[in-house]
């Protein structure tokens, strides 16, 4: 089935979101990873900004579920 335009628009738009909620979990993966005697501080609002963006992305499919 072909998108329409609207639809590869709120496509994009999904994937912005998505985007920004990785980005936020490659951080906690690079503190994990290297730094975490020092920046473990920074944990708990990535934590709480990765549950934001994910209520985000949830929210945007709920009301485009056949964007999934």
């Amino acid at each position: 089935m072909e998108l329409t335009h609207e639809q590869k628009e709120l496509k994009k738009e999904l994937a912005k979101y998505k985007r920004k909620v990785v980005e936020l979990a490659g951080e906690v993966h690079d503190i994990v990873e290297d730094s975490i005697w020092t920046d473990y501080v920074r944990l708990p609002k990535l934590s709480q900004d990765i549950d934001s963006g994910m209520k985000i992305v949830n929210e945007f499919l709920e009301r485009h579920p056949y964007l999934k």
